[in-house]
């Protein structure tokens, strides 16, 4: 019949945990499984988790935040190449602007800049409006009879 005084767990389920500090009937013997003396003997004993046993530590290894950064108040720009605008005007798009960047999905951040590298091949007509073009996809883009207007 069952009852709550005959539930057992399957026999070899449940591990006993290792009794150290019980003297000679733990099965440990004398030293407890910890040896003779020393920091790593005692009860509370160890070295802090980022100690590294006498190799220079890594907080001392690493440069020092030195010099000055103005990040904050830096210009940011999306990446656009000129295969891209290939690809759009293989889509029958001309006139390429910002927010025909955005509206086909190849910028997605609205706030950043837009700069054209020159990456890849144009072989259409286009018009580009744009923040920034580097020197070798302004030359690809009035190569194919492009324009470039940096806005």
């Amino acid at each position: 019949m069952f009852s709550l005084n005959n539930i057992a767990s399957e026999a070899g389920s449940r591990k006993k945990s290792k009794r150290l500090g019980r003297w000679n009937g733990s099965g440990k013997w004398t030293y407890c499984g910890r040896w003779l003396n020393g920091q790593n003997s005692r009860a509370w004993g160890g070295v802090a988790p980022w100690f590294e046993w006498g190799q220079t530590p890594l907080f001392r290894r690493m440069p020092k935040l030195k010099g000055f950064s103005n990040a904050k108040f830096t210009t940011k720009y999306s990446v656009v190449n000129v295969w891209d605008l290939e690809i759009l005007a293989q889509k029958g798009i001309t006139e390429i602007t910002k927010d025909v960047l955005l509206a086909n999905l190849v910028v997605r951040n609205r706030n950043y800049k837009v700069k054209v590298l020159g990456e890849g091949e144009l072989s259409s007509k286009i018009t580009l409006k744009i923040d920034k073009v580097s020197a070798s996809a302004q030359e690809k883009i009035t190569k194919a009879w492009g324009s470039v207007e940096l806005v």
